[in-house]
């Protein structure tokens, strides 16, 4: 088996590199446990470090190596916050509007800076993550990885068995056909869709060219992140179970 090479980081060269970490501290700064359950977790060669099985007592940048856990990629960086918001309507997901409108990052912590991963509308509510971690928005966002997004879309009138089945096998749209979707009647003008896209308003352009507008709309789910309990305006931060669950999501998208 491949071992890493000394430039990753041994004991000797601690002094010479003193913002290094041993690979089991940063795992469990991560939150995969206890040291402990770190050391267990790189014995079993489920650990890697740009791509080379990681050693026990090896030492990494959390700044320029990169990480994977049983193949799933790792935010190891220090000071990483993820935020999970319900995001009412009226708001705009960006960190500046030049129009003066409300924008996502007032309704989380100022400091440290963050982002909205992806978009909602302005009139579009429901979840959204705000984060720092760059590498794992671009993962929730790029079309290479698939990550599903639930929507509840009250709509007017009430689709017809033939308009759900356009819905899920893909509609034409003017930037050209949909991919195939998750469709459900959940009751009367009540429709859930799961798509895996992130076109500019897509689910509103979706049910309006079967012809049925969108009155409400609200996404509900983000891969496997989901929270009733968060009420619009509300926001929390993502638990260190919930963060690897979405990374390991993005991992299995982008394998499908």
């Amino acid at each position: 088996m491949t071992e890493l090479s000394p430039s990753l980081g041994s004991d000797a060269a601690a002094g010479e590199a003193p913002q290094r970490e041993r690979i089991q501290k940063v795992l469990a700064r991560a939150g995969f446990g206890s040291r402990r359950s770190c050391e267990l977790l790189v014995q079993a060669g489920r650990v890697q470090v740009d791509g080379v099985p990681a050693r026990l007592g090896h030492r990494v940048d959390p700044s320029a190596n990169s990480v994977t856990v049983d193949g799933v990629p790792v935010g190891i960086r220090p000071g990483l916050v993820h935020y999970l918001l319900n995001k009412p309507r009226g708001v705009v997901s960006s960190a500046a509007d030049p129009q003066g409108r409300p924008v996502v990052v007032d309704l989380v912590p100022a400091e440290p800076r963050v982002f909205p991963v992806g978009r909602l509308d302005f009139d579009t509510e429901g979840l959204l993550i705000l984060t720092n971690d760059g590498q794992l928005a671009q993962r929730c966002t790029h079309p290479s990885f698939g990550l599903q997004k639930e929507y509840l879309a009250h709509v007017r009138g009430d689709p017809s068995p033939a308009a759900l089945r356009a819905l899920r096998d893909g509609v034409a749209l003017e930037d050209g056909l949909t991919a195939a979707a998750q469709v459900s009647l959940l009751g009367p003008g009540l429709v859930r869709i799961v798509i895996h896209e992130g076109r500019n308003r897509q689910v509103r352009r979706m049910c309006e060219a079967v012809g049925h507008p969108v009155v409400r709309l609200v996404r509900s789910r983000i891969g496997p992140l989901t929270d009733r309990q968060l009420h619009p305006g509300q926001f929390r931060a993502l638990t260190p179970v919930e963060v690897r669950s979405l990374e390991a999501a993005t991992a299995a998208a982008a394998k499908r």
